[in-house]
């Protein structure tokens, strides 16, 4: 089974679609163009471009989670979502920015914070940190126990 973005006229994502194998291959062979094809005769939308379920960050993820020691599947760093943007040049799917203030990581398509999230733990265990936008930094969560 494989996913498709139906883009609007900026790019962005309005749905994903999926197509079964069987719509993908004409003539024995498989192709982003047939499922492309087949979408566009099934919606009549013509601004289509394939996702995979498992890309994340620019790599191919298993069921699992883990990074894929195959990454040939990997396709187009991120699986689009609804308001994602395709960006051509760099065929990528690019996701909502989460704050004004964060920035492109151009190896991954994702948004990043301008600074660093510290790491630390209070008795061993991981503490939690939120971004705050107003003051551009991460605040500790704080978890008061009687």
């Amino acid at each position: 089974m494989a996913h498709y973005a139906r883009l609007d006229e900026n790019n962005k994502v309005v749905s994903v679609h999926s197509v079964n194998d069987s719509d993908e291959i004409v003539n024995g062979v498989f192709s982003e163009a047939n499922g492309i094809a087949y979408l566009t005769k099934v919606h009549g939308w013509t601004k289509w471009k394939k996702t995979s379920y498992n890309t994340r960050k620019g790599k191919y993820v298993n069921h699992d989670g883990s990074i894929a020691l195959d990454q040939s599947k990997a396709l187009r760093y991120n699986f689009a979502g609804i308001n994602c943007i395709y960006d051509e040049t760099a065929d990528a799917f690019i996701p909502p920015k989460d704050f004004d203030s964060w920035i492109l990581d151009t190896t991954t398509y994702t948004w990043k914070a301008p600074i660093e999230k510290p790491s630390s733990q209070t008795n061993g265990i991981d503490d939690l940190y939120n971004w705050n936008e107003s003051t551009k930094s991460w605040d500790k969560e704080v978890i008061y126990r009687a």
